[in-house]
């Protein structure tokens, strides 16, 4: 199934380091111009580019379906596991691999049923059925039911040898995904089998991206300030590896500016409280809030968040109707304006009602060191061995004197800053969709992007603003790699999955049985 061409100076001629310039700027390749570069390429039907969560569940859904095996298909990543990005943002944002995650018991990575959910093997693995008690009373007489990070980490990796992942990995960077002359695609990438860099590409009639988020995002006065001071110490963002900052509060009393109102900010005010209240610190905290919420919000009346004390709470990124309800239906249905005026219906940044966090927020609040600032960053200063957040509140401004700021505002989603998504826009034909994410269509195959017999899907955060509102989630992604899996199989190129197809595939998986 897989073949090797060569380029055309014969098989032992160096592979092409640089590329010419002639490929950087055609929006279609020929086989001739990959060849005459120098750069060696191999046929497989369909390639998965990113190699994280999204690409392994995409791997997953084709490989039970059936009718593709693992010479078929490749996954080229510059990671070594697939959830290798998802545990280092987690672990940096103060999420232990025994605390639990933000995500539904049934949302299971290794698992397109579903059954048995987390809750249910954590049930049979514990011999209690308190975690089935908790989902029965949940959400009103009992926190969501969400997993251990440990456990979905396992239970992704076991999954992964089920499936012989590694058999499809090619371990290497991305720089381009264009358009074949006559139909499909090449994926060019920078070889890392290679003793010294190497391009090399994959032609393919179909293409997956699921590359995730761009990269860490910064308020820009505080970029600005990292930049021009070539300071990383005293401001970081929750989503790099920051433990100094918690190591350098057990040594002194110290000042921390928290800025954000999400999840992750909830998870690093939890961080900094236990550890004042485990070990006797006297750390101070000050947080710093854009928008104050102290009630229920929401254009809608039938459709509003609690809200108390700064946050908006909400048990899941989206309500739970996205993923299988009536919301999701309709966004199936709307035009792209009306999509539009959902989306920010029901976007914003909430966090999870923790009964635990609540308990240590209030005795923070009533012991005086944790404040909150209703304000925006209007610069940084150094101060000392800290700096001055100079922030415009609607009385004027104020400075605040702390010795370590967190900024916790989240990832950058910019499709226009990665390099592959950004070079589609130039010259795969790719749009942009009224939230600036790639246009897709309801399989998730990009509007535009099309090459002859050839399609082109893309899925996770890149795809936020198409027909399916929960891109960026487990079970999110796990639909979206059902509608990539489905549409294959009504162009012929994988079987379809019915129901003895999926009762087949889920025996499999419960008894181990390796694919």
């Amino acid at each position: 199934m897989t073949e090797l061409i060569e380029a055309n100076h014969g098989p032992h001629l160096q592979a092409a380091t640089v590329l010419p310039d002639l490929l950087r700027s055609s929006d279609r390749w020929t086989d001739e111009l990959l060849m005459a570069a120098g750069i060696p390429f191999e046929d497989k039907p369909i390639v998965t580019v990113g190699g994280g969560i999204g690409s392994f569940v995409t791997v997953d859904y084709l490989r039970i379906a059936g009718a593709l095996s693992t010479d078929d298909i490749s996954v080229v990543s510059n990671l070594e596991r697939p959830w290798q990005t998802y545990e280092h943002l987690a672990t940096v944002s103060q999420i232990a691999r025994d605390n639990r995650i933000r995500s539904d018991s049934a949302s299971r990575p290794d698992n397109l049923w579903g059954f048995p959910s987390y809750a249910l093997s954590e049930a049979f693995r514990r011999r209690t059925p308190a975690p089935l008690a908790q989902v029965l009373a949940e959400p009103v007489f009992a926190d969501f039911y969400t997993p251990r990070l440990g456990t979905v980490l396992e239970s992704i990796e076991r999954e992964a040898n089920r499936i012989r992942y590694w058999d499809m990995l090619q371990r290497g960077d991305v720089e381009l995904v264009r358009r074949r002359s006559g139909g499909g695609y090449f994926v060019l990438f920078d070889d890392r089998r290679a003793d010294e860099p190497a391009y090399r590409a994959i032609r393919c009639r179909d293409v997956h991206i699921a590359v995730g988020y761009t990269g860490l995002k910064f308020l820009p006065e505080l970029q600005r300030f990292r930049t021009e001071r070539n300071d990383f110490h005293h401001v970081v963002n929750a989503y790099e590896d920051h433990e100094h900052v918690y190591q350098a509060l057990r040594r002194r009393p110290a000042t921390v500016l928290v800025r954000g109102g999400g999840i992750v900010a909830s998870r690093v005010l939890e961080r900094l409280i236990r550890d004042r209240l485990q070990n006797g610190l006297r750390t101070e905290i000050v947080h710093v809030l854009r928008t104050y919420v102290d009630g229920r919000h929401g254009k809608h009346v039938w459709a509003r968040r609690k809200g108390r004390d700064g946050f908006a709470y909400q048990g899941f990124n989206y309500p739970k109707s996205v993923w299988g309800g009536q919301l999701k239906a309709e966004m199936r249905r709307l035009d792209d304006g009306r999509r539009h005026e959902v989306y920010e219906a029901i976007g914003g940044t909430t966090t999870a009602w923790r009964r635990e966090w609540q308990r240590q927020m209030r005795t923070a609040r009533e012991q005086g060191w944790y404040r909150t600032v209703t304000a925006t960053f209007d610069g940084l200063e150094p101060h000392g061995d800290g700096v001055t957040a100079r922030l415009r509140m609607a009385a004027g401004l104020l400075d605040v004197h702390a010795d370590f700021v967190i900024d916790c505002t989240g990832l950058n989603a910019d499709v226009t800053e990665h390099g592959v998504l950004n070079d589609l826009l130039d010259h795969g034909g790719a749009r942009l969709n009224t939230l600036g994410r790639l246009d897709v269509g309801r399989n998730f195959a990009v509007l535009g992007a099309d090459s002859g017999m050839g399609r082109m899907y893309v899925t996770g955060a890149a795809a936020l603003g198409g027909p399916f509102p929960g891109v960026d989630t487990f079970l999110g992604l796990q639909i979206a790699a059902q509608e990539v899996t489905d549409d294959l199989a009504r162009r012929g190129f994988c079987r379809r999955m019915g129901p003895a197809t999926s009762l087949a595939g889920w025996l499999r998986w419960a008894t181990g049985r390796q694919i």
